[in-house]
């Protein structure tokens, strides 16, 4: 009898372990945000517009015609299992005087994260000449270095040069903020520039057969949830563009590194590393009029570029060096509807290894960038 009621407590025990309550999610972030317009004049390309988040992003801008009633709308969020948001996902807000602060609050209680939440009238190309200077530099959560090229409303920046940084911050947490991959360079051409070096990505990096990573910057998004998982589709490539560009201009340095390895850490005594700077023009949507965006493995060679301005060979040079490229367009050319529908996305790109993407390259290539200028076709 008391053998029975022995293993009976013990079979309890058990059950209980097994049935012991999951500890609550302590995750507090939003996923995905979309606005949906039953006046489809609000949006160029789609009456549904969808913003994707990487855990690192607290900013969503929505871009609208200009002119349009921003007192009324009411955005909907995916957000992480069991946390809330307030105000509540599709309520009604008035976006007329700015950002509206969003709070996500994890399902433990715990953990809470404040979202800016605005929309701005779609941005017109004035100028046949766009400036990059650089000028504007941010230090992101006291880690590394962001950049924006101007303010578009109250708190919301335009956000529209990405690096690889939050990728590094992966593999090599405890660097400093100089110790990134993409830097502000204090002395460049004129006022700051940038400074790209090809990095060591420590133990953690060579493990995941992702021994380096070079110093980039770039027009459009990194997504840095998807770093480790598919590194070609964290680099998202390309902004709505509006004008014809016809030329790429810049200054540059460049200095190599001193020794070339492949992705497993194998030298290759023969070759010397190269930078890369190019510009490319595509349309962001395919002929069933789905949105499409360029990533690292389809960036130089997707079917939607329509031109290219690429420099053929990054040589070492010690002292600022111009350049400039013209934009190659393919035999279709550009059709002026589409352009003024914004639907085709322009990207300018740099990198310290030209194979960066496929973590080859040598620790220590140096490539500095200041003044960049896209100069498009004369309009009236």
């Amino acid at each position: 009898m008391r053998k029975n009621v022995f293993l009976t407590a013990i079979v309890c025990m058990c059950l209980t372990a097994c049935f012991k309550e999951e500890p609550l999610n302590a995750e507090c972030d939003i996923v995905q945000a979309w606005m949906h317009y039953d006046d489809t004049s609000y949006v160029w390309n789609s009456s549904d517009t969808i913003v994707n988040l990487s855990s690192v992003d607290s900013v969503i801008t929505f871009t609208v015609k200009s002119g349009k009633d921003l007192t009324h709308l009411a955005p909907q969020f995916v957000i992480t299992e069991g946390a809330t948001i307030k105000p509540a996902s599709g309520s009604e807000q008035d976006f007329s005087n700015g950002v509206v602060l969003y709070t996500v609050t994890s399902q433990d209680g715990l953990w809470h994260r404040v979202y800016k939440v605005g929309f701005v009238e779609e941005v017109r190309t004035t100028s046949d000449t766009i400036y990059y200077d650089f000028e504007r530099v941010f230090l992101y959560n006291e880690k590394y270095y962001t950049w924006s090229d101007y303010q578009i409303m109250d708190g919301v920046e335009a956000n529209n040069w990405a690096t690889g940084n939050g990728g590094f911050a992966l593999s090599r947490s405890s660097a400093k903020p100089d110790e990134y991959p993409t830097v502000p360079l204090e002395d460049g051409y004129e006022g700051k520039g940038v400074k790209l070096t090809t990095s060591d990505t420590g133990a953690f990096g060579k493990m995941m057969r992702m021994p380096i990573a070079a110093g980039n910057l770039f027009i459009g998004k990194f997504d840095t949830d998807n770093a480790l998982k598919d590194a070609m589709k964290s680099t998202q490539f390309g902004s709505p563009f509006d004008k014809k560009p016809v030329k790429f201009t810049g200054y540059y340095k460049y200095k190599p590194g001193d020794t070339f390895k492949d992705r497993y850490g194998n030298e290759e005594k023969d070759r010397i590393d190269e930078g890369a700077i190019y510009a490319i023009l595509y349309k962001n949507h395919d002929a069933e009029g789905n949105p499409v965006v360029l990533y690292g493995d389809n960036v130089q060679t997707s079917e939607q570029i329509v031109a290219k301005a690429i420099m053929p060979e990054v040589k070492p040079v010690d002292e600022w060096t111009e350049f400039e490229i013209e934009f190659d367009y393919y035999e279709d050319g550009i059709d002026q509807e589409t352009l003024n529908n914004l639907g085709y996305s322009l990207t300018v790109v740099f990198s310290s290894s030209r194979d960066g993407a496929y973590f080859q390259g040598a620790i220590g290539s140096t490539l500095c960038i200041d003044k960049v200028r896209i100069i498009c076709e004369t309009t009236e």
